[in-house]
């Protein structure tokens, strides 16, 4: 069934490199901060950088998470991003499967409820 998706977040950022992707993907998912993280290599990426255009070969992150978790996400990746200025773009679903939307507050130390389910 489908329903809001009042609680789901996905959060977009990159890095330059897949054992980066990797350590930070892990580090998220481990510390129940998101459900999972899809890593999509083969990105270029074409940006404005300190005055200058810049092309770079990235790994997409697809951060699936909960609203109550997005200050730890980003304490996350100021701490663990190896660029300057991480990436990180907060994205909102309007609705989704009930039984993902479930699985995703489960897996995760936010609940919709704002309790913590790792004890659970």
């Amino acid at each position: 069934m489908i329903v809001p998706a009042a609680d789901a977040r996905i959060v977009i950022t990159t890095t330059g490199s897949r054992e980066e992707a990797d350590r930070i993907a892990r580090f998220l998912v481990e510390e129940q901060i998101a459900a999972c993280v899809n890593l999509l290599p083969g990105l270029t990426s074409v940006y404005r950088w300190k005055g200058e255009v810049e092309t770079a070969e990235e790994i997409l992150l697809l951060i699936k998470t909960c609203a109550g978790n997005l200050e730890a996400v980003d304490a996350a990746l100021r701490r663990l991003h190896s660029y300057e200025v991480p990436e990180m773009l907060v994205l909102e679903p309007k609705a989704g499967s009930q039984a993902y939307l479930e699985w995703i507050a489960h897996s995760t130390a936010a609940s919709p409820e704002g309790k913590d389910t790792r004890a659970t």
